[in-house]
């Protein structure tokens, strides 16, 4: 049996693993494999993923070993291995990493100095200085300083970790991704509580941008090998998820078009010759009528499948640029799907924005909606179950979570 020109070889089992293997097997009708330490459902009982499950496979040594071992397997079947990584601890792992699996394995990461200088918000946000890109108003915070300090802006506040990749490794009771503060009192708990945890990296504390879930943009891009852009999808999101341990992930999302920061965008990225995915989130500031970048994430977002959705796979521009080496014309998102993660019912009770629901119910009755994990040539009665299962708790969550924002 020939062999394949590739196999994609993704990192980690979640909404994001599985939104890859579906773009790659959109595309090019294969299967990928999944490197991973455990089950998640999104990637359970699924014929377009081959798992291959690592016990310890977080730990630097075993996952290098792991990946050693699997490329012997692999080499037999493909000339060539994509390694793709689904979340930050991954990322970080295969970077750091890299002597010993980009021999074996095509490595569409930055290096390790852009990826520090990125990861740590305060370096990321010199950067965003220097490249006049908006962000919010900022304060570091360092374990051991006052958090009666006096701060120059008023609440609300957010407050998020500056390494996010230790952060996602600290396991404490109420953990969120980003805390939204509105007085003193909450703000020192809030301290407290995650430095009573195993992190112990610097806080950003930043200003609250007014606005709910509906001024938040989304941006994926995919950089070439020589750092230039070859893809940008913008989304504006409709609505967010209000399970405290997800708050922050997109679970509603609309395609759009704006060119003005596809422009600004693509001469950032390649100002700092950055390679591979890239996921922006932005937040429009009515208040000076800027959009504002919150973080760059150096894989694809755990969203992305958005952009797949919109027409605009995914998995075709890296297998363009790094498997056949070709130096396509870049293509700009301009197409108005509707992603949801949550049953469409509650996207339309929640969204609160009047002309973006109305939106929204123009998708959903012309049929432009997808789902990362509802695939028709991947369905089964099993998977299917347990899937509607998992949707349907939703109602639940959203009943009990949801606040609206101003």
């Amino acid at each position: 049996m020939p062999k394949a020109d590739f196999l994609p070889v993704i990192l980690g089992s979640d909404d994001n693993a599985y939104g890859m293997a579906r773009a790659f097997h959109e595309q090019y009708g294969i299967t990928s494999i999944i490197a991973t330490k455990g089950h998640l459902l999104s990637t359970m009982h699924s014929k377009i993923v081959e798992k291959r499950i690592f016990d310890n496979f977080d730990e630097p040594n075993t996952f290098i070993k792991s990946l050693m071992e699997l490329k012997d397997e692999l080499h037999e079947r493909a000339e060539k291995l994509l390694l793709i990584a689904s979340n930050e601890n991954y990322v970080e792992l295969a970077v750091r990493s890299k002597k010993h699996l980009e021999p074996h394995y095509i490595f569409p990461f930055v290096d390790e100095e852009m990826m520090d200088d990125i990861i740590f918000k305060e370096n990321f946000y010199e950067m965003c200085e220097e490249h006049g890109l908006d962000y919010p108003d900022t304060v570091m915070f360092v374990k051991g300083m006052d958090p009666h300090m006096e701060l120059p802006f008023d609440f609300p506040v957010v407050v998020k970790p500056s390494d996010s990749m230790r952060y996602f490794n600290a396991q404490f009771e109420g953990k969120k991704k980003a805390y939204v503060l509105h007085t003193k009192e909450q703000f020192v708990n809030a301290i407290n509580t995650i430095y009573s945890s195993s992190y112990d990296g610097k806080l950003i504390i930043q200003d609250y941008i007014p606005g709910d879930d509906t001024v938040m943009r989304v941006l994926n891009a995919y950089c070439d090998r020589n750092g230039k852009v070859r893809m940008m999808c913008l989304g504006r999101v409709v609505l967010e998820d209000y399970t405290p341990v997800l708050i922050g992930n997109y679970v509603g999302i609309v395609g759009e078009y704006n060119q003005d920061i596809y422009d600004q965008y693509k001469k950032f990225l390649e100002a700092i010759g950055f390679t591979g995915y890239a996921n922006i989130d932005l937040k429009y500031d009515r208040r000076d009528g800027k959009y504002k970048i919150f973080e760059l994430n150096i894989r694809q977002g755990r969203s992305s499948y958005f952009v797949t959705a919109n027409g605009y796979n995914m998995a075709k521009y890296l297998v363009e640029d790094r498997v056949y080496h070709r130096d396509n014309p870049i293509e700009y998102g301009r197409n108005e799907v509707l992603w949801h993660t949550v049953p469409l019912k509650l996207l339309v009770k929640y969204t609160m924005d009047y002309e973006l629901k109305q939106q929204v119910k123009r998708l959903i009755q012309e049929k432009k909606t997808a789902s990362t994990l509802y695939y028709d040539k991947d369905r089964n009665f099993i998977r299917s179950l347990k899937l509607y299962n998992y949707y349907r708790d939703y109602y639940k969550r959203f009943e009990k979570y949801f606040k609206r924002k101003e």
